[in-house]
């Protein structure tokens, strides 16, 4: 499995980006983002249950940022809203294996698959 992650940018506060993870094939059971600033740990964004769409997010970005997916093109997409300079980071897509439960879509360890990261910037 590989996944392709895309979209990141440069933006002023208050803008939007969106981003898209493209999969190879997807078998997971869920597909997280997550993103890392620098000195910082792997921090969760959001997740989506492939198969019920049901979609849960990181308390920093409940709200602004909207996880969601098209089926027949093996994406996902992260649409973020009203920036914030905390927002900057390399985001990362990710993918779990099939058996995965909800308990732990927030850490990073129980993911099997990852994409490459994607560099959003947000100046002031």
């Amino acid at each position: 499995v590989q996944l392709q992650a895309s979209g990141g940018g440069s933006v002023q506060a208050g803008d939007s980006l969106s981003l898209s993870c493209a999969a190879s094939e997807l078998k997971s059971r869920f597909v997280a983002w997550f993103r890392q600033a620098p000195g910082k740990e792997r921090e969760f964004v959001a997740a989506l249950e492939w198969k019920t769409r049901y979609t849960y997010y990181g308390d920093s970005v409940k709200g602004r940022f909207t996880i969601s997916r098209a089926l027949a093109e093996n994406t996902v997409y992260l649409q973020m809203n009203r920036l914030k300079p905390e927002d900057a980071a390399v985001y990362y897509c990710a993918g779990s294996g099939t058996g995965m439960i909800v308990s732990s879509i927030r850490f990073p360890r129980h993911y099997l698959y990852w994409g490459q990261g994607t560099l959003v910037t947000v100046s002031s």
